[in-house]
């Protein structure tokens, strides 16, 4: 648990720390946008060579980006399995019975884990490289023009930004649990699968009230602190452009538009 990386802030000097926030918001936005239109390999290459520049430019470690995709890893070889026996082709592999590997499923299966590990740890750049409090100002100015329709933007970014802020905290808790019911005999590390599904059900219970708890403290020092929501509150910053967020801008621009050239202009995966 302490290797979840994910909504965790890593402060450093760099121009992505410096870029406004809802300017990484938005290049996030067309950076999956790419990702998705992508439908070669050529089109993934194009969107893992931004995210490298950007990984550099950011100086964040490597291994804590690699680390955030351990939350998914078991959706990642989920899909993996099921795409690479059940996935049809015309050049067999292997086959045994129904199930089978074709050449087109074993490039689909690489192209569908290339995309969503691109995908994850293009995301846990952007919590890593702004702090909640940004994020939650950035969004609440991108969705600002929905205050004319009455929709509480400003609570609905502060619930996604506390609940951001939850995931490193509540990991910690979650690890001084289990090393607390170790200290009382119970065992996690051994055994078959179910046998440990069934050993962290005793986490879980405390988890819960923990988490209630520090929601219910939240609440009361937010009350005692006359929180009111959205009436008459002021910004002590002010979110300003700069010439950085327009490099930004166009490096996500030139991304979008070579990956649809390249889908237009190169044969699909299969």
């Amino acid at each position: 648990m302490r290797d979840v990386t994910f909504g965790q802030y890593y402060p450093a000097q760099s121009p992505v720390h410096r870029c406004d926030p809802r300017t990484k918001i938005l290049f996030l936005i067309v950076y999956i946008a790419a990702i998705f239109t992508a439908k070669n390999f050529y089109g993934l290459a194009a969107c893992a060579a931004v995210f490298l520049f950007i990984a550099l430019l950011s100086k964040v470690p490597f291994g804590s980006l690699l680390r955030s995709v351990r939350g998914v890893i078991f959706l990642l070889v989920f899909t993996a399995v099921l795409n690479l026996f059940f996935y049809s082709g015309e050049t067999v592999l292997w086959q045994w019975k129904f199930i089978k590997i074709t050449r087109e499923g074993v490039f689909y299966t690489i192209f569908l884990a290339s995309r969503l590990f691109l995908l994850v740890t293009g995301s846990a750049i952007l919590t890593m490289t702004t702090t909640p409090v940004s994020l939650t100002d950035g969004l609440e100015s991108l969705l600002y023009p929905l205050k004319l329709v009455r929709f509480p933007v400003h609570e609905l970014a502060l619930i996604m930004s506390i609940a951001l802020r939850f995931i490193p905290i509540l990991s910690d808790e979650t690890g001084r649990i289990m090393n607390a019911q170790k200290a009382r005999g119970a065992d996690f590390e051994t055994g078959g699968p179910i046998k440990r599904v069934k050993a962290v059900i005793p986490v879980l219970i405390p988890l819960l009230v923990s988490a209630f708890r520090r929601a219910d403290e939240l609440g009361d020092a937010m009350d005692a602190r006359c929180y009111s929501g959205s009436k008459v509150r002021t910004k002590y910053k002010k979110l300003t452009f700069a010439l950085r967020d327009l490099w930004a801008f166009l490096l996500g621009a030139a991304l979008l538009g070579g990956v649809i050239a390249l889908r237009i202009c190169l044969p699909a995966l299969i």
